[in-house]
C-alpha cells in the first residue's frame, strides 16, 4: 500500500491552520492556560488546552462542528478540491462528536437539535457532502477511520477520500479526569519521572487521500500512506494491555512490508499518564529491540493537550510537515526521562533537523482500541 496524501488541514490551540500549529510545535511553543469554558471553582484542575474561540464568560454549542469544518476546508483547498465535496466520502473519527453541546443543551437550554448529534448534517450543508461516516472509537478514533479511507480506496469503491478527526473538551470528560487526579497536572510531562496525568485539548486534523492510480488535478502530495495496524482487545476500560499495543505496531510494519529498522521517526501518543507512558515504550522497545536506539522520538501532547478522537490525525498532519522540512518539534517538559526510555533519542527542549523518509505514528485510545500508522515523505 502506497496510498497519496495530497492536502492537510488542522486547528489546535496552538494555532488555527496547519502551518501555524506547525510553527509553534516547532518553536515548542504550547497553549495551556486557564480553563475558559467551565466553572474553575468546581475543579482540581483549572488549565486546559483550549481553542480560543469563545465570547468573554460564555461558551456555546456547536464548536466540535465548527474545528472540523475548518479543518476540511484546509485538506480541502490544500488539494485543490474547493468547497464542492459532494462526490468524496468524508470520514469523521471522534471520541466524544457533539457532547459538549448535549450538555449545554441539557444544563441550560441552549439551543441543539438531534440533528447536531452527526457531523453529516454540518458537512452536507457546507460541502454538499452525500456520504459521510463518524466512527467513534476513543483516542485512536482518526487513525481508524485513516484506515477506513485507505480500505475504500482499496476496494474501489472512491479514488478520493477525506479523512478527520475532532474533538472539543466536554465538562464531563474534564470532571472524570479530574477525579482521578487530585493532584493535578500543571504541566502534560510524556515519558518524564515526574509526569502526573493528561490534560485535554480541543483539536481537528484532516488529511486528503487520494487512490495509488489516480491522477489529480492539484495538490500537494505531502507523503503516501503505507498501512495502519490496529488492534481492539476490550481487556480492560482504560489500562492499556501491552501485549495489544505491540500488536498494533507489528501488524502495521506487515501491512506496510516494512521492518522497525526502517523507521526514521516515532510520533509518540505520549498521553503523560503514568501507566500508558510506560506501556508506549515498553510495547515500543519490545517490537523494536535492537533498532530501537534508531528513530528519533517525539510527541506534540504537551504543547496541544490531549485532543482525544483528533489526536492520531494531528500527529500524522505533524510527520507530513516534518517529512517535508526535516524539522523535528520538540518533547516538551520532558526534564527526566524514565528508566525505560534510556537510549532512545528524545527530541527534547528545542527543534532538531533529521531527514525523515518513513515514520510511525501512535494513537490509543480507553478500552485497548490501538492503532499504528506508517507513512512515508513524498
Amino acid at each position: 500500500m502506497r496510498v497519496p496524501i495530497i492536502g492537510v488541514g488542522a486547528v489546535a490551540s496552538v494555532g488555527r491552520d496547519a502551518d501555524e500549529i506547525f510553527a509553534g510545535l516547532c518553536a515548542g511553543r504550547g497553549a495551556l492556560g486557564p480553563m475558559r469554558g467551565f466553572d474553575s471553582g468546581l475543579y482540581n484542575g483549572k488549565q486546559l488546552f483550549e481553542i480560543d474561540d469563545r465570547p468573554e464568560g460564555c461558551d456555546r454549542t456547536l464548536r466540535a462542528t465548527g474545528f472540523l469544518l475548518d479543518a476540511v476546508a484546509q485538506a480541502a483547498a490544500d488539494a485543490g478540491l474547493g468547497e464542492d465535496l459532494s462526490g468524496i466520502p468524508v470520514l469523521v473519527g471522534t471520541g466524544l462528536r457533539e457532547l459538549r453541546s448535549a450538555e449545554l443543551w441539557w444544563r441550560d437550554g441552549a439551543p441543539f437539535g438531534v440533528d447536531r448529534l452527526h457531523f453529516g448534517t454540518a458537512l452536507r450543508e457546507r460541502f454538499g457532502t452525500a456520504d459521510t461516516l463518524t466512527v467513534s472509537n476513543a483516542c485512536s478514533a482518526s487513525l481508524y477511520t485513516l484506515a477506513l479511507g485507505a480500505d475504500l480506496l482499496a476496494l474501489g469503491e472512491a479514488d478520493t477520500v477525506i479523512v478527520a478527526g475532532v474533538d472539543s473538551i466536554t465538562e464531563s470528560m474534564h470532571g472524570l479526569a479530574d477525579r482521578v487526579q487530585p493532584n493535578p497536572p500543571t504541566a502534560l510531562r510524556t515519558l518524564d519521572v515526574n509526569r502526573r496525568g493528561t490534560i485535554l485539548g480541543d483539536g481537528a486534523a484532516a488529511v486528503v487521500l487520494r487512490g495509488e492510480h489516480v491522477k489529480w488535478p492539484g495538490g500537494r502530495l505531502w507523503g503516501r500512506l503505507r498501512g495502519v495496524g490496529m488492534t481492539c482487545d476490550a481487556k480492560h476500560p482504560t489500562a492499556p494491555d501491552p501485549a495489544q499495543v505491540a500488536e498494533a505496531m507489528r501488524q502495521a510494519h506487515r501491512l506496510a512490508g516494512t521492518r522497525p529498522e526502517d523507521i526514521d521517526m516515532v510520533m509518540l501518543h505520549g498521553t503523560g499518564t503514568p501507566l500508558n507512558d510506560l506501556v508506549e515504550i515498553t510495547a515500543y522497545g519490545e517490537v523494536f529491540q535492537e533498532a530501537a536506539g534508531r528513530p528519533v522520538l517525539t510527541g506534540i501532547k504537551p504543547m496541544t493537550g490531549h485532543t482525544s478522537g483528533s489526536a492520531g490525525l494531528m500527529s500524522l498532519v505533524t510527520t507530513l510537515q516534518t517529512m517535508a522540512t526535516g524539522k523535528v518539534p520538540p518533547l516538551v517538559n520532558l526534564d527526566e526521562p524514565i528508566e525505560e526510555a534510556a537510549g532512545l533519542r528524545l527530541v527534547r527542549a528545542r527543534e532538531e533537523k533529521h531527514e525523515v523518509a518513513l515514520a510511525q505514528v501512535h494513537g490509543f485510545g480507553f478500552g485497548g482500541v490501538n492503532a499504528v500508522a506508517i507513512v512515508e515523505g513524498s
